[in-house]
């Protein structure tokens, strides 16, 4: 995504909604009514969430109309005359106004069942972000906001740091460049863009497959195997996450692990390390044109590190750090390949699988089984009791109103102890077509004080694919996708326990280096013995909840390979910084030449089947 958008796009993956009880029923089948309901007021929201197609284009016209209005009464501020109350508060105000209505606009491009309507969000996205991007460029405002900075006009904290991250927008999309410089850098960002849609279609390409036989595909479940195509006796393996992934873990076959992993990693082809190669040399003349070193420093300056260098002093102590660990663990999984194929030659596409295979000798769990305690309405339902304990809130179901799907649900949030009005949130869990593919949160409004005071409350969407219900039987989650919600729904708690003054701060929209940390440290609940049990029940008796034993060993199983995750991770940050630290790269030369103080294990083990990936 380029930095314009996501200046401008507020869509922050994350998660869910709310009930009373453990063993509760949340009978999503029955809530289903009419596809339009009445619409009814709710109190601190103002945006409407189930627009036709001429209400986006018309709201989005508005919307465009609004922002030049107000930019352009910033803009005619005499310079000596500028005061907080003429050049500030009217964008603090805009903000607050409409970022509720684009995303209203924007919205339905995830969800919505019509294809009309997806069409007229997608191009109301194209729109608002190029009208965001120009009014964020336009010279004679950013004039204004500086002239106020200037004057040393006593305002709070808050506001401060508003104006400071105002300035800092302008200056990073070129409002102080000449007009001609302006111009070059619209072409250049214009370039990136086009390349990065050429990039991501090349390894978005699901009509890729290869077809295999049963016994190339010794060892998949047998659920697996009935759920692929078959085709000349063959089996049809799409080259996606859904089929590859799978067979990494499960597959006995060496060859075809290999075959599989290089098919997939092979995605996009040569093509794409040209286009790397083009787009590095792109971001590295666009960073110089607006006074960096590099494009990584304008990546970083915003965040805590604010300089390339201090990321790859920090990712260097890190992977020295974990060095004895991951060889350790790559040495355990080098002896269990050879126990089991004799060969001791240990490529990428071995690393699932016999992680697998060490998980099932050293951690007494059944993942298939475990599954079996996870229904979906029973996970939900555990989850939202098991929040509102924690944060002393209260979630209440409101019905009968219009949504974007029969199978969406609204609840509001209260504080439990107060009884004050915190926020709302849309429960959009279940898998349906031309639905937004992963578990992620959209925030629909922010929390935020307007200048007539009143408040805007935050309001959240929560979008999974999880499984329906079928003939009766309740549908299972994996337990990956339990700790998924279950992250995802933080971020909602998170945004509506926001209580920033401006939108500009409220929720999801808070500084980048802190967005997933409350997530990262909530989920940590799902390996906790009491809150495993509020979110399980075996299927066919949800009294029976996981044990004891089955907790400790889903805790053991997250802490295995931690070294070789993190080295990964690692990796691709290394390569990342490196690559944008120059201004033209080989990227083949670039692996074969790590330095061996940075390089992950792996890749000292892999080379050459690394660059079969590329």
């Amino acid at each position: 995504m380029s930095p314009r958008r996501k200046e401008k796009r507020v869509v922050a993956l994350a998660g869910a909604a709310a009930l009373v009880a453990v063993g509760l029923n949340l009978a999503f089948s029955a809530v289903a009514a009419r596809r339009r309901r009445k619409r009814q007021e709710l109190p601190g929201f103002t945006a409407q969430v189930n627009l036709s197609a001429t209400e986006i284009n018309r709201l989005a016209d508005r919307i465009i109309a609004k922002s030049k209005e107000t930019y352009d009464a910033v803009a005619a501020v005499p310079l000596d005359k500028v005061s907080f109350a003429n050049a500030i508060a009217p964008l603090t105000e805009l903000d607050a106004q409409q970022f509720p209505l684009v995303q209203a606009c924007l919205l339905p491009r995830m969800v919505s069942p019509s294809a009309d309507v997806c069409r007229a969000s997608a191009e109301a996205e194209k729109r608002l972000d190029s009208h965001f991007l120009l009014c964020r460029q336009r010279e004679d405002v950013y004039r204004v906001v500086k002239a106020f900075t200037e004057r040393g006009e006593r305002i709070g904290p808050e506001a401060t740091r508003f104006v400071q991250c105002l300035v800092r927008e302008f200056e990073r999309n070129g409002a102080k460049l000449t007009q001609t410089k302006r111009k070059e850098m619209e072409k250049l960002r214009s370039h990136i863009d086009d390349l990065n849609l050429k990039y991501i279609q090349n390894v978005s390409d699901l009509t890729k497959f290869l077809l295999l036989s049963e016994e190339e595909l010794a060892g998949m479940p047998l659920e697996f195997l009935k759920d692929l195509e078959e085709t000349d006796g063959k089996r049809k393996v799409l080259l996606t996450s859904y089929h590859v992934t799978p067979i990494l873990e499960h597959c006995k076959v060496g060859s075809t692990r290999k075959l599989i992993a290089v098919a997939y990693g092979q995605k996009g082809g040569k093509q794409n390390v040209a286009i790397l190669e083009k787009l590095v040399q792109i971001r590295h003349r666009l960073a110089r044109l607006l006074g960096y070193s590099n494009y990584s420093d304008f990546a970083i300056e915003p965040r805590m590190p604010m300089t390339s260098r201090k990321v790859l002093e920090f990712l260097e102590e890190m992977s020295e750090q974990l060095s004895d660990l991951a060889n350790r663990e790559l040495g355990l999984l080098k002896d269990l390949k050879m126990k089991e194929e004799g060969d001791a030659q240990f490529g990428m596409e071995d690393l699932l699988y016999y992680m697998k295979r060490a998980e099932q000798h050293k951690v007494d769990l059944d993942i298939g089984e475990i599954k079996r305690y996870f229904p979906v309405q029973l996970v939900i339902s555990g989850m939202l009791k098991m929040f509102q304990d924690l944060f002393a809130l209260r979630f209440e179901e409101i019905k009968d109103v219009e949504v974007w799907h029969d199978t969406v649900r609204l609840f509001s949030v209260w504080d439990a102890s107060s009884s004050d009005h915190m926020g709302y949130f849309f429960l959009d869990i279940f898998s349906r077509e031309g639905k937004y593919g992963h578990t992620c949160v959209v925030a629909l409004q922010n929390g935020c004080l307007c200048s007539n005071g009143t408040h805007k409350v935050p309001v959240a969407v929560l979008l999974s694919q999880c499984p329906k219900e079928f003939d009766g039987n309740s549908a299972l989650l994996r337990f990956p996708e339990v700790v998924r919600i279950f992250h995802e729904f933080s971020h909602v708690v998170h945004h509506i326990s926001n209580r920033a003054t401006f939108s500009r701060f409220s929720g999801l929209r808070l500084e980048g280096d802190f967005a997933e940390i409350p997530s990262l440290l909530l989920e940590n609940w799902c390996y906790e013995s009491v809150s495993l049990k509020m979110m399980s029940g075996f299927h066919q008796d949800i009294t029976k909840s996981v044990t004891s034993e089955a907790y400790q060993s889903l805790k053991r199983r997250r802490d295995m390979f931690a070294g070789l995750k993190l080295k990964q991770e690692i990796l691709l940050c290394l390569v990342d910084q490196i690559i944008h630290t120059s201004e033209d790269v080989d990227i083949n030369d670039l692996i074969k030449d790590l330095h061996p103080k940075v390089r992950t294990y792996i890749l000292n083990n892999l080379d050459s089947l690394y660059f079969d990936y590329l």
